[in-house]
């Protein structure tokens, strides 16, 4: 079941969370399309922000958004002008609410499937080679601290006649297990002979049940690099072997001991 089914709404409720926290009854179809207008509305606003998901909260006559991005600056603006526009422009969107926009980094965004796949779609699109693209890709994700990941692309690859599907996997990716934190993100690149769609899947470590997971400080990554480092430099040193002591006799011991008795 975990081969098959999507790996964040397979972990709801254990380890993860719902991007959409809200209640409603009567009103429940035109707040999902709401709330999907309003992710696409900040998706194209924000297209060169590296926005990674969008999370809605929802009280009445109150409306929250937590972007969750890894350049918080582009957003904010100078003086904080850009998020203030931002949020009034969503007002308009959703019928004079009250909005209020919260703006959370991303510290390791090799480590966000989303905006790796973003990522990949935008080199392809570019016309630098798929497989380049997905090998840097899992390089920095695995430098970065990833288990594994695995980077998938299919479509016209190198514009080829046939479309074809290809596969870069490093470390492991327990899709079953329930406390592993999987991350899933998507994306298409638009070229001149097709869309290439690109899935990829990244696994951070496990996570105890009913913990959500939590970013990184800035501490722990610098103290994780410093480790990794550490253990690389380690590995690369050759051991040396003690030299062997050389062990004294036993006569040698009784022959002084003569030589100071007769002294005496």
């Amino acid at each position: 079941m975990g081969q098959k089914v999507h790996p964040i709404g397979f972990r709801i409720g254990v380890i993860r969370d719902w991007q959409s926290r809200w209640y409603a009854e009567r009103e429940r179809p035109m707040l999902i399309e709401e709330d999907a207008k309003i992710r696409r509305f900040i998706k194209k606003r924000l297209s060169q922000a590296a926005v990674s998901r969008v999370e809605i909260e929802r009280s009445p006559g109150r409306l929250k958004l937590i972007i969750w991005t890894a350049r918080p600056g582009l957003i904010i603006g100078r003086g904080g002008r850009g998020a203030e526009d931002l949020r009034e422009d969503i007002s308009k969107l959703v019928g004079g609410k009250q909005v209020h926009v919260a703006i959370e980094e991303i510290r390791q965004p090799e480590l966000d499937a989303q905006l790796v796949a973003e990522s990949i779609a935008q080199q392809i699109e570019k016309r630098i080679a798929y497989k380049r693209a997905m090998k840097q890709a899992v390089l920095r994700s695995m430098r970065a601290g990833a288990k594994g990941i695995k980077v998938r692309c299919a479509g016209r690859l190198a514009g080829a006649e046939m479309a074809r599907v290809e596969t870069i996997k490093d470390g492991k990716i327990p899709l079953h297990t329930l406390r592993a934190d999987i991350d899933y993100g998507f994306a298409e690149a638009k070229t001149t002979y097709g869309h290439i769609g690109i899935k990829v899947w990244i696994y951070r470590g496990e996570v105890l049940a009913g913990r959500r997971k939590v970013e990184p400080s800035e501490e722990e990554i610098l103290e994780a690099r410093r480790t990794e480092i550490r253990e690389r430099s380690e590995r690369r040193r050759p051991r040396r072997e003690p030299k062997p002591v050389p062990e004294q006799s036993a006569d040698t011991g009784t022959e002084a001991s003569t030589d100071d008795g007769g002294a005496e």
